[in-house]
């Protein structure tokens, strides 16, 4: 049983003000694993000012300085990475393979390349006589979620203060334990106190605090749209910067070539990663209409392979998060069926044998792209798949939809996957499963605004200053 009660402020574990717990549910067991402190409005009080005292003097330390605490906090990051991994399948089921694998070299993936970043970046570049400086944009509140629990974290805090801010970190009240430890290791690290900060609890209640704090210069969150807009809503008396990314309904475009029916057996495969929760994920596969059959059959294959069950065995796929959300797919699943969709994979219910945890059939519906399994954003294993005639029609198809955060090309032609990519109106897109930390991430339309990773993810965190006559030939004492 964990229990982490007391919180990280000012370089110390306090005691919450208020003390109010909350038990956390293993989604695998349906038992409590844990309980957790739920903080204040005046916990979040003590964290913005702790990260405003300490701004001051974080903001002014040089690139070697913070670099040399990053590397710090690599050192230790890599020691508890084990320990991190085994958190993540306990707070929110991922298989063990995948928490102490993807998972946690996400955070590592992050860190490396905020280093990397750091080492290179231009905070000061002379353009004629004006100066442009790149500053430190003040106190940073991160609210982070539970589906990618280091990935949505590290993203966050490490651009952060590698570009001199200061930070309050909000984590998911569903997957508390992973943020836990990494507290732990940046105190190890020796991080200088206020300049990181940790509160655990209620969106509800410390995300609108942090929204409305007249200190907090900035918000940075992932999760839902409707929170995201709330957020906005918040933070607009204060004027402060919002970096929001937020859901998505992203589309996976399969060629039509001799790789058709490998590359619909990957895409389903891939959608059914993490169970399903990830907001980039390929949610619309999109397919050559003329040969439906095969796809179906590929798909069937594929969604009927992945094995679901306990993440401590060798699982593919293990629970969603939670009750609330397995819920919430189920509803869908059933919106599918009573929209007249084709099943051809998965269903309603839990898989065979399994009676307890909040586990989910590996879904997969054959529709058209009006239908509401086809429009909003599900976050479980429920693929919805959709033909195309040609290629303008799989434009269009992909381009139809409130969302823009992720997309999908694959093919072998490349010259083809380059096209149908620079046609579509997202803010990610993947070529033949290609991978590049330092690529940015962000999305169109209501999937969000800004650009995490790489030195886009440092932009995020910076104000432009321009001093005009700075580079300027000096004036003769005789001519002032």
């Amino acid at each position: 049983m964990r229990e982490y009660l007391k919180f990280y402020i000012d370089g110390q574990w306090v005691d919450p003000v208020e003390p109010k717990t909350a038990d956390v549910i293993n989604p695998a067991t349906e038992e409590v694993s844990g309980r957790i402190s739920l903080g204040s409005p005046a916990d979040i009080e003590k964290a913005v000012a702790a990260a405003r005292k300490a701004f001051a003097s974080w903001s002014e330390t040089t690139r070697e300085q913070r670099l040399e605490v990053m590397l710090a906090i690599q050192a230790e990051y890599e020691r508890r990475k084990q320990e991190m991994g085994e958190a993540i399948t306990e707070e929110m089921g991922a298989p063990l393979s995948l928490g102490t694998g993807f998972h946690t070299m996400l955070g590592s993936g992050h860190l490396q390349t905020a280093i990397e970043v750091l080492r290179e970046f231009k905070f000061e570049e002379l353009r004629g006589s004006t100066l442009i400086r790149h500053e430190p944009i003040g106190v940073c509140g991160l609210i982070t979620p539970w589906n990618w629990p280091m990935n949505q974290t590290c993203v966050k805090i490490f651009p952060a203060l590698a570009t001199g801010n200061t930070v309050i970190l909000k984590p998911p009240q569903l997957a508390p334990y992973s943020a836990q430890i990494l507290a732990e290791v940046l105190h190890a690290a020796g991080v200088p106190a206020g300049v990181f900060n940790m509160v655990q609890g209620s969106g509800a209640v410390l995300g609108t605090v942090l929204s409305k704090h007249e200190q907090v210069d900035m918000i940075s969150f992932t999760g839902s749209e409707g929170v995201g807009v709330q957020i906005s809503k918040d933070a607009a008396p204060t004027v402060k910067r919002v970096g929001l990314e937020l859901g998505g309904k992203s589309a996976y475009v399969v060629l039509d070539d001799a790789s058709l029916a490998a590359n619909v057996g990957a895409a389903t495969g891939a959608m059914m990663g993490n169970s399903g929760q990830t907001c980039s994920a390929g949610s619309r596969l999109l397919v050559p209409a003329a040969r439906m059959a095969e796809c179906i059959e590929a798909a069937r294959t594929a969604a009927n392979s992945v094995t679901v069950g306990d993440p401590l065995g060798n699982a593919a796929m293990g629970p969603v998060v939670s009750k609330g959300q397995y819920n919430i797919i189920q509803e869908y699943i059933q919106k599918g069926l009573d929209e007249g969709a084709e099943l051809i994979a998965g269903g309603l219910g839990r898989p065979a044998g399994l009676e307890k945890g909040f586990y989910v059939k590996p879904t997969v519906f054959v529709t058209t792209n009006d239908k509401v399994i086809a429009r909003e954003e599900i976050f479980g294993p429920v693929l919805a798949m959709i033909g195309y005639d040609d290629l303008d029609d799989a434009v269009e198809i992909a381009n139809d939809s409130t969302f823009g955060l992720g997309g999908y090309v694959v093919g072998e032609d490349l010259e083809t996957c380059r096209t149908v990519a620079k046609r579509m109106r997202t803010g990610a897109i993947w070529v033949n499963g290609s991978f590049d930390f330092h690529a940015p991430f962000g999305g169109y339309k209501r999937s969000g605004n800004g650009r995490e990773w790489g030195d886009f993810g440092f932009l995020e965190y910076l104000e432009v200053k321009a001093i005009i006559g700075y580079g300027a030939t000096p004036a003769h004492p005789a001519q002032i």
